[in-house]
This record gives structure tokens, sequence and C-alpha cells, in this order.
């Protein structure tokens, strides 16, 4: 188990996306997603009211087929949910009536009297932070939130949240979610990494497997038909991408586990991260999702995996 940052929550090192839920996975295989990742030692659950806005079920279904998995199975205590507001269309931005409104919506379609980690989806800057902070401040002490996150933040404005929260005495951003893998480093490591790593925050990254290219399964030549096949393709045409690819072979074979194992494995032990997000749309897709928990790369591995990505 593993510390969420300043908070009191704490998680086995992966964190399940939701995002699929609704959009490329039915409500029962969602269904069936969740309880083999609970079954293998999963406890963290990442979604968001928005999602899945491009998706037949519409904004919020996520939210829905998580709760109606709650619901059936009485897991609640058992895992961490970790949910958004600021990008749902009739819930855009941070200000303090939007906030209220929001989390409510979510924890009825949740189906719970409580979201364990609440974030900001992504900045507002039309609102003061004391106005987003107070409020959040206030789902925290009525027991509606236990903790709250920045997402898609910048490390000034990280480090402005942080301020204007000991500032005021409010509830204070305990985790950071942003965009950060193998092959998409430098915004992170030289922005808002250094932030957090000063203010004892965890990172808990989205699109940790490159949108699937870090699977292994887009290659020169080789592009599995899928929701996320462009975004994927874009990497091989980055010198960086193929090196990464025959890195993540290299290791992956010497420990008997799949290339997406290693990616999250390598971005688990990078500093200040404690459970890099990954979705799985098929029970099949979870093995590897999993066993990354558990894959220990060395100083080694890590150097040379290091070095492909630069």
């Amino acid at each position: 188990m593993t510390r969420i940052g300043t908070s009191d929550l704490d998680v086995r090192p992966l964190n399940l996306g939701g995002n699929v839920f609704g959009w490329t996975a039915d409500e029962a295989t969602s269904h069936a997603v969740l309880d083999a990742f609970v079954e293998g030692g999963g406890d963290f659950i990442d979604t968001a009211d928005v999602y899945s806005a491009w998706s037949d079920g519409g904004a919020g279904i996520s939210e829905t087929i998580i709760g109606t998995w709650l619901a059936k199975t009485g897991k609640r205590d058992q895992v961490v949910i970790a949910t958004k507001v600021a990008s749902k269309e009739d819930r855009k931005g941070l200000s303090a009536d939007n906030i209220a409104k929001a989390v409510d919506e979510s924890l009825q379609r949740l189906q719970t009297d409580r979201i364990d980690l609440y974030w900001a989806h992504q900045d507002d800057r039309t609102v003061e932070l004391a106005e987003t902070l107070g409020a959040f401040d206030e789902l925290v002490t009525a027991g509606k939130v236990r903790a709250i996150g920045a997402s898609n933040y910048t490390g000034a404005r990280l480090t402005e949240a942080l301020e204007t929260s000991r500032r005021e005495g409010f509830a204070s951003y305990a985790a950071v979610q942003n965009h950060y893998n193998l092959v998409e480093r430098a915004e992170y490591e030289q922005d808002a990494l250094p932030v957090v790593e000063a203010n004892g925050l965890a990172s808990l990254p989205y699109y940790s497997l490159a949108s699937g290219f870090l699977t292994g399964k887009y290659r020169p030549g080789q592009l599995a038909e899928s929701q996320r096949r462009a975004g994927a393709a874009k990497y091989l045409d980055d010198p960086r991408g193929p090196r990464v690819l025959e890195a993540l072979d290299s290791v992956a074979a010497a420990h008997g586990v799949q290339v997406a194992s290693v990616a999250l494995a390598w971005l688990r032990q990078q500093p200040t991260v404690v459970a890099p997000i990954a979705s799985a749309r098929t029970v099949e897709q979870l093995p590897a999702l999993l066993a990354s928990m558990d894959l220990e790369l060395s100083g080694e591995e890590l150097a040379t995996l290091d070095a492909a990505s630069r």
C-alpha cells in the first residue's frame, strides 16, 4: 500500500481508469473488469463526471456504471474512488456553486456518500483560487470528500493554489494528475514535478500507456484497429518511439512479462508517482496492468528505459 501524497488515503500502486466504461466497454463488461481488478489486488478506481461524453451513453455514464457495480457488489469500503469536476458541459468550471452542485450529482450517480479523491479536472482561471479551494474545503468538512487533487495544473498555478490553502486554512491539494509516460516526459518533469516533490504531493499520471502505444501493439507496419489508433500511431513518427519499444521488449523478455507491465512499472518507480492510471476495456487486458504493481525494475533496467526515452 502507498499513501497518496499528503492525504490519509492508502492505495495499491495502480489506478484503474474508468474512461472506457460506457464507451468501449458496456455495463456488463465494465462490471466484469471491476470484479477482476479487485480480485486481482486492485483497489483504486478513477473516473470523472464528464466520462464518457463522447460515447452513446453520454457524460456521467462511467460514474453511473461504477455506481451500479458498487450497489450490486457491496464493495464500496474495499475501494478508493476518485472522480472529477470542471469539464462536464453543464458543470464547467470551478466556481463554488458549480462544485457544490457537481459533487452531489456525482455522489448520486456513484451511489455513495463520499468521494475519496475529488479532482479539479482542469484549472479555471476565471475563478479565484480562494473560491475554488474554499468550496473544496467545505466538502471535506462536510465529509462528502476525503481529499482533493489538481489535474492539468502548471507548476506555477499549483504553487499558488498550495499557498492559498495555507494562507486561508483550507484543505490543500494532495495529488496531481498530469500527462506523463515514457514518451511524454518533458512537460511534467520540467514544470510540475519540482513543485510536487517539494510539497510531498503524489502524482497519478494519466495516459500512462500513451493511448496504448506502450502496450507494444502499435509498431511499424503493424497498427492495431482501435479507438485510440491515431493517438498511438503518432509515436512511431518520433525517433524515440521505436527505441522505447525496443527497450521495453528487452526488459519485458527478461522478466517474462508483457510490455505494458514494464511501461507501468517504470512510471510507478519515478519520483513522485504513486499509482499510474491505466484502463482496460476487457478482462483479458487486466493481467498485464495488475502485474505492474509488483514488478520491480533494476537500476540498470530503469537507466536503459530512461536513455531510450530521452
